[in-house]
């Protein structure tokens, strides 16, 4: 299999920087095709991508239909379904990557038929000035230590080594025969959605991860800024992966991994012992597979504050 890399830019209202994001990618000698789905920009983004696509023939650009925007997750899998190489990358449109992007990447897929992706480090550009709060915040985005791909998942999930992020990941085509296209019901977090599906059901080994192979751009606009969006679709994350679990065969473990991850979530809410109670319910009658589990006994929320309390009455299984 050639390695021949299609990159997907989704484009938003991001005249400051397509150009920026469009060169690097264009410059990465295995890239064969550059593709950005302008979402409905209302600036002059679309203008600047047919720009530059006057001069180099890899720029390709669509859109949705009627034009209508349809946030990140459509965005990117309208480029997945119209890709024509045997890898993907991303690239969000504020962003850029640095040279050799794909050069270890290509190495890895040669040494390993099986790899199904390679996951590198992602560093930050500054388009502002940070504040006295934010210094030591934005670390490098990464996984420390090379972490076994059957590992992968719980190690994302919970943090323990640090974050992946989609700028720094390359896939194989296939992997979305496996795992399906991004939720388009999430308008963030999706690309949590997409990486721990992946972890879960994929062979992803680490490439580069000590120095970045990418950078995010920080400035005044970046959607992670909205901490109030992220609460409420954080919740939703879990319930998807949840759902997805157990319509694709995946191990009680790690179902089990990530209903806990949720109930440290919605712990964090107060809620009362009847709206938990409800909640937790709606779970599981939601997920039938989970109905007759000892999950659904565990995650019972009288049950669960017991462990939480007296966690010697309950031996871990």
């Amino acid at each position: 299999m050639p390695f021949s890399i299609s990159i997907i830019i989704p484009a938003y209202n991001v005249a400051q920087f397509i150009e920026t994001a469009i060169v690097s990618a264009l410059q990465q000698p295995e890239v064969s095709e550059v593709i950005v789905v302008d979402d409905s920009s209302s600036d002059n983004t679309l203008q600047i991508i047919k720009a530059l696509q006057v001069f180099n023939a890899k720029i390709k650009i669509y859109h949705h239909e009627n034009h209508i925007n349809k946030g990140r997750s459509a965005t990117r899998n309208l480029g997945i379904k119209n890709v024509s190489a045997d890898y993907i990358a991303f690239l969000d449109a504020d962003d850029f990557y640095l040279p050799n992007r794909f050069s270890n990447d290509k190495k890895v897929f040669q040494q390993d038929a099986k790899c199904d992706g390679v996951y590198n480090a992602v560093g930050f550009h500054f388009y502002r000035t940070l504040n006295p709060l934010e210094e030591g915040t934005f670390k490098l985005n990464t996984i420390s230590q090379k972490i076994k791909p059957e590992a992968l998942f719980d190690a994302v999930i919970s943090s323990k080594f640090g974050y992946l992020h989609l700028d720094g990941l390359t896939v194989k085509r296939s992997v979305f025969d496996k795992i399906g296209y991004f939720n388009e019901s999430l308008p963030v977090a999706e690309d949590s959605d997409i990486i721990y599906k992946m972890a879960l059901k994929c062979c992803l080994e680490s490439g580069i991860i000590n120095v970045p192979l990418a950078k995010r751009g920080i400035h005044e606009t970046n959607i992670f800024n909205q901490e109030g969006i992220y609460k409420i679709y954080k919740i939703k994350l879990y319930e998807s992966i949840i759902s997805w679990s157990c319509e694709n065969s995946i191990s009680m473990q790690h179902i089990d991994s990530t209903l806990n991850w949720l109930w440290v979530f919605k712990f964090r809410e107060k809620n009362n012992l009847i709206t938990d109670t409800l909640y937790w319910a709606s779970i599981f009658f939601t997920n039938p597979k989970l109905l007759f589990t000892y999950l659904s006994v565990k995650y019972f929320p009288i049950i669960r504050q017991r462990q939480i309390l007296f966690p010697f009455l309950y031996p871990k299984n």
